[in-house]
């Protein structure tokens, strides 16, 4: 692959697929390059003109192929929480031996000083960046409005939408927004290197108030109750939940009760030249869905 290319890693992800497609919209096919772990998904953006590379961040031999030559990359964070440190070193490491000018890394809001338990490797991975040297720039995003979007239809089949956030103030954003302002670093003019981007929706709310959103587009009433971080991990647990994920869901609703998913600094719609994509329009999405 000949330099002044893009590489997206993880990019048969929801995020990443939608980053790709920002991509495409200005960079021509031939110019980018993804990292994949399956076939399938190796075959479908082969398809598509892109340089198709199968990798897996556990596999430090197979980063080598795909960060070569690569000017510009964009590290999402690995799905593997408890993994995600030594994975996101590996990357970095393949980035900087290969001489790659940017790599941008999905971590997380105000990682530096967030009491969610995700936040940590996030810590260690930008560290990491540090440590190594490479030319880089953190995009610490916010929650994604799908995370709460994804109990619709629990919360209209019990008239209640259940978490442990209080009334805590979260400032989310779509995965479409997201993908928008990494493409827009990806391919910006202006030197990047060094930038930390806290980004977040522009409007917040608690989940009263998007349960009162959702209760008004639905046409069923739906309230918000509120319960203790063990006892809403315990629900999600009872849903069918596997006990790592409804911890992790736990904790980051009793984080965002402390206000760690809220920011409103506007940077992400700075970035992307245009406003967040508001909660209702969400919520509408969700809704015509299941309709």
């Amino acid at each position: 692959m000949p330099a002044s290319r893009f590489l997206i890693t993880g990019a048969s992800g929801q995020l990443g697929r939608l980053v790709v497609d920002g991509l495409l919209k200005s960079v021509p096919p031939a110019q980018i390059g993804v990292l994949v772990r399956t076939d399938k998904a190796a075959a479908e953006f082969a398809t598509r003109g892109l340089h198709v590379h199968r990798g897996d961040y556990s596999r430090p031999e197979t980063l080598t192929a795909a960060f070569a030559d690569v000017d510009r990359a964009l590290l999402i964070s690995s799905s593997e929480v408890g993994q995600r440190s030594a994975q996101h070193r590996n990357a970095i490491e393949a980035a900087r031996a290969a001489g790659v000018s940017l790599l941008a890394y999905t971590s997380l809001l105000h990682a530096d000083r967030s009491p969610l338990g995700l936040a940590e490797e996030h810590r260690q991975t930008e560290a990491a960046l540090l440590e190594l040297g490479v030319p880089h720039v953190v995009l610490r995003n916010g929650w994604y409005s799908e995370n709460y979007a994804a109990s619709i239809p629990a919360a209209l089949a019990h008239g209640a939408l259940l978490g442990s956030a209080g009334d805590g103030r979260i400032a989310s954003a779509t995965r479409a927004d997201y993908a928008e302002a990494a493409v827009s670093v990806l391919t910006a003019g202006q030197p990047q290197a060094g930038r930390i981007y806290e980004l977040a929706g522009d409007t917040a709310y608690t989940l009263a108030e998007f349960a009162a959103e959702l209760s008004r587009q639905s046409g069923k009433a739906v309230a918000y109750r509120n319960l203790p971080q063990a006892e809403y991990q315990a629900a999600l647990v009872a849903a069918g939940l596997p006990e790592p994920f409804a911890a992790l869901l736990a904790d980051s609703d009793a984080g965002a009760a402390k206000g760690a998913l809220f920011d409103d600094s506007r940077t992400l719609s700075s970035l992307i030249g245009r406003p967040t994509t508001p909660l209702a329009a969400t919520i509408a999405a969700a809704l015509s869905v299941l309709r």
